[in-house]
């Protein structure tokens, strides 16, 4: 398993795929969660399907749910606050490990 950059509650931008960013058309969202073992992540907005749901208690109707799938880390790239997309550095400030923009060299 490899060391993940991406982690929950980042803002991430949609690099490759069939979800990809234009330049007009940014496709971006917030990561609610990450699959370590998989090597993917489940964003807000991206990559939605369609899941047909049989009746139950909690939705009598039944019916087609629309629900964010995962899509693979490698597809994904961070956002800085600025809005830029950027590759992530580990670096040590003071005893603490922190993460870093490679691109404005400012702490995530």
């Amino acid at each position: 398993m490899t060391k993940l950059k991406i982690k929950t509650g980042d803002t991430v931008k949609v690099i490759a795929g069939a979800n990809k960013s234009t330049a007009d058309n940014p496709v971006t969202g917030k990561v609610l969660k990450v699959l370590r073992e998989e090597n993917k992540a489940i964003v807000e907005g991206v990559n939605i399907v369609k899941k047909h749901t049989k009746p139950s208690a909690q939705n009598p109707q039944g019916g087609i749910v629309e629900k964010e799938a995962p899509i693979h880390i490698s597809n994904l790239a961070l956002m800085t606050s600025k809005g830029e997309a950027t590759r992530v550095g580990y670096r040590m400030e003071g005893d603490k490990k922190v993460r870093f923009s490679k691109k404005s060299n400012e702490v995530l």
